[in-house]
């Protein structure tokens, strides 16, 4: 039901995370032109259900509407902006659903009075601080949350500094207000705020998961945050242990991995109609075996 908001080398594939079919690439195609376009007006009059935010859980979104095809439900599927894009959209009326990986803020709320968000949390999910083959290979075993933190802060600018090869750092960070950062600065600033991103060339900012997915895997030396499902398949990229606890099916569950986050789809005020029809094929048993195909935790993986 709705609720209101509440590797030494590369690490072994988390238990239970096995893919069932399609990998993540392929399922983000399916963002196609039948079910992912811009977000319209959801008070224009179409009669599509329009769905927009995090490109984590784009692809469960995506698969559930091309189910509900056959039932006559007209779904599109966008991703702009990541998870901040989906909420500001559904605040402003844009769309009927916010898809998001971070959960709704104090300032969310204030921005957007005269919206009664109300969030449904699908599952879960964990961030992985994502380096490349070469770095593990390398001896890159683990990271601690300091040397987190000393690599985006561009304080640390050689692997070699933390027990890997002799070979530069290139940072790919994530957009502001993206689900992803926000997990990140939660583990390495606790509540603190993160400081002005360096001023270095071997520094950029990436969008979408496929984006930073595609960056990782064609720069040397790099690393970022991303979902771990998104590297299922991607023998180059390992999702290294923090502070010695690997993402493990077990470990997420458990709460012991530290950057796990809820994955949610948000509506203004509780859902009816086709919008509820939607999320509730979703949280239903046909719909959560959508996430362990993506990497991600199903509800009652997360005791919910």
């Amino acid at each position: 039901m709705p609720q209101q908001s509440s590797a030494p080398h590369r690490p072994a594939r988390p238990p239970g995370r096995v893919r069932q079919g399609a990998s993540v690439a392929s399922a983000s195609l399916l963002l196609s032109a039948a079910l992912t376009g811009c977000a319209g007006s959801a008070k224009a009059g179409s009669d599509a259900i329009q769905a927009s935010g995090s490109t984590t859980v784009a692809p469960v979104a995506s698969d559930a509407a091309e189910a509900l095809k056959a039932k006559g439900l007209n779904i599109t599927v966008a991703t702009q902006g990541g998870s901040a894009g989906g909420i500001s959209q559904l605040g402003t009326g844009q769309i009927n659903i916010a898809l998001s990986s971070k959960p709704l803020s104090e300032k969310d709320q204030k921005a957007y009075p005269d919206t009664n968000f109300v969030t449904t949390q699908i599952g879960a999910d964990a961030v992985g601080v994502i380096i490349t083959k070469e770095v593990a290979d390398g001896g890159v075993k683990g990271l601690t949350k300091a040397q987190v933190a000393g690599l985006f802060e561009g304080k640390i600018t050689n692997w070699k500094e933390v027990g890997g090869p002799d070979l530069q750092v290139f940072v790919y960070d994530k957009e502001p207000g993206r689900g992803t950062r926000e997990v990140l600065d939660k583990f390495i600033y606790g509540e603190g705020e993160a400081p002005a991103p360096p001023k270095s060339a071997n520094y950029a900012i990436v969008g979408g998961n496929l984006e930073t997915r595609n960056k990782l895997k064609s720069t040397r030396g790099s690393i970022a945050p991303l979902s771990t499902g998104f590297i299922e398949g991607h023998p180059e990229l390992v999702a290294v242990p923090l502070e010695d606890v690997a993402p493990t099916l077990e470990n997420v569950a458990s709460g012991k991995y530290p950057m796990t986050r809820p994955l949610y789809m948000i509506t203004n005020g509780r859902p009816k109609d086709g919008v509820k029809q939607y999320i509730d094929y979703i949280l239903s048993p046909e719909g959560q075996k959508l996430l362990p195909r993506h990497g991600y935790l199903t509800r009652e993986q997360m005791g919910l």
